[in-house]
């Protein structure tokens, strides 16, 4: 699939994040804007839904679901009139991912911090039936702050599981906070290369060039497992929810709702 695909497949994820959100009622569409580039390169490059074993997908920051159902959407996994159910009782569109409620999210995440654990054990398990798939970790940057994460970086370092990739949706922001004023995370790649990981930034990952080349690159890279940093804007794509961390969790209203859709045209 090429880049302009690629390009295309991400805005129309776009409209349907805010869709959901706003049909339902609730929702995180700042973080789930954000992480949606990365998601659909992986969706459409990577992941294959229909085979098994494959490559698989852990949102440890599972509260920015909306962005994997969208992403189930396009795969045919998940209904367009679902979308209304989201957050709802007894639909499949829980507010967090939820395997018992639909196993194709692969996870069932929600307390941060415990998503890296989760793949780091897929990780092992493919490496001891010699399966060659990788497994993707979605974490916030918010998220680096629970310990559990550091946890598991010594541990899939000392297992040198280079079948495990761990995204940092860098965003800026720690639920509404700034990161970097709760616990300044910085110089973040230099302290997870102490931990013996490979490290990739990406500069923008809401630009899909950027994304296709890193995660191309990241294939060749072997002996330890590997960590992306994606600078990303909370918000992506919406200008009034960019870097706003009042859209870390709110439904728009009508009016802006209205307005949303017209600038993802």
């Amino acid at each position: 699939m090429n880049i302009d695909e690629l390009k295309a497949h991400a805005l129309a994820a776009r409209r349907d994040i805010v869709s959901m959100i706003y049909e339902s009622g609730i929702g995180h569409p700042g973080g789930a804007l954000s992480i949606i580039d990365i998601l659909t390169w992986l969706y459409h490059t990577e992941v294959d839904l229909e085979t098994f074993p494959r490559a698989k997908v852990v949102m440890s920051k599972g509260h920015a679901v909306a962005a994997q159902y969208v992403m189930l959407y396009q795969k045919g996994k998940i209904a367009r009139n679902e979308f209304s159910t989201f957050r709802q009782t007894g639909s499949r569109l829980q507010g967090h991912p939820s395997v018992k409620s639909l196993p194709d999210v692969d996870a069932t995440t929600g307390l941060l911090g415990q998503g890296l654990s989760i793949a780091l054990g897929m990780a092992a398990a493919k490496k001891h039936v010699r399966d060659p798939h990788r497994v993707f970790a979605i974490i916030g940057d918010g998220e680096m702050h629970e310990g559990q994460i550091w946890e598991s970086l010594q541990q899939a370092a000392h297992m040198k599981m280079d079948n495990l990739v761990a995204i940092i949706d860098a965003n800026g922001f720690s639920s509404h906070d700034p990161v970097d004023q709760v616990i300044n995370l910085e110089p973040l790649a230099d302290k997870i290369r102490a931990f013996g990981w490979h490290v990739l930034e990406i500069p923008d990952g809401n630009d899909m060039h950027q994304v296709a080349d890193t995660l191309l690159l990241s294939c060749h890279l072997k002996g330890k497992p590997l960590a992306i940093i994606a600078r990303t804007t909370k918000g992506s794509g919406v200008s009034y929810m960019e870097n706003n961390g009042e859209w870390h969790s709110k439904t728009p209203s009508p009016e802006q709702y209205q307005q949303a859709m017209e600038e993802l045209q």
